[in-house]
C-alpha cells in the first residue's frame, strides 16, 4: 500500500484550525511542524540558514513558541537563550516594554542582565504578524546594549504589515512562509 508523500515544506507541516480563538481567524498552527522530527529539524534548519556565517551572541526567544525553536536554534549555534516573557513571569530584575495590540496593551520583559553591551542577537518567533510583539523584543535587547543582527520567523502574515514594521526600525526580517490573511 502506498504511504502518502512526506510534506516538502515547512508551509506543508503547518495546519490551519478556522476561527480559533475567535471567529473569522484562521489560526496558523505550528505545533504539527514541532511534531514532527523532520518539520523540526527542517524548520531549524532554513531558520539558521541566512546566518551562516555571521557572528551572534545570544538568540532571543518570545514567548512562547520562540521558545522552542530558539532553544534549539541556541542549541546548534553554541550560544545562550534569552526568554522575553509576558510581564510577571520571569523571576528577578527584569525591564519591560509595553505595546499595542490589536484590541488593548501587553507588557513584555526580560532580565536587566540578559544582554550584554555588544552581544549580537537573533530574535525568534513563531509567527510575524502585526509586529508588536517582535517590536517590543526588539526594542528591549537594545535598551539592554544588545545588536540584532536579524529577526526569524516561521510565518510572516504579510497582510497584517509586521515586517513592514520591523523593517522600518531597521531590522532584517526572514520568514521561511508565508499565508494570506490574518
Amino acid at each position: 500500500m502506498p504511504t502518502p508523500a512526506s510534506p516538502a515544506t515547512v508551509r506543508d507541516y503547518i495546519r490551519t484550525i478556522v476561527d480559533f480563538p475567535k471567529e473569522g481567524i484562521l489560526f496558523r498552527d505550528v505545533t504539527t511542524l514541532f511534531a514532527d522530527p523532520r518539520g523540526l529539524r527542517m524548520c531549524i534548519d532554513q531558520m539558521l540558514h541566512p546566518y551562516a556565517g555571521r557572528r551572534i551572541d545570544k538568540v532571543a526567544g518570545l514567548e512562547a513558541r520562540g521558545f522552542v525553536i530558539g532553544g534549539a536554534i541556541a542549541h546548534q549555534l553554541s550560544v545562550g537563550f534569552v526568554p522575553i516573557r509576558k510581564k510577571g513571569k520571569l523571576p528577578g530584575a527584569t525591564i519591560s516594554e509595553s505595546y499595542t495590540l490589536e484590541y488593548g496593551e501587553a507588557v513584555m520583559e526580560v532580565h536587566d542582565d540578559a544582554v550584554t553591551p555588544g552581544e549580537r542577537v537573533l530574535i525568534v518567533d513563531d509567527l510575524l504578524a502585526t509586529g508588536g510583539t517582535a517590536g517590543a523584543g526588539i526594542r528591549l535587547v537594545e535598551r539592554l546594549g544588545g545588536v540584532i543582527v536579524g529577526c526569524a520567523f516561521i510565518v510572516d502574515l504579510p497582510d497584517l504589515g509586521g515586517r513592514r514594521v520591523l523593517e522600518g526600525m531597521g531590522h532584517a526580517v526572514t520568514a521561511l512562509c508565508a499565508f494570506d490573511g490574518h
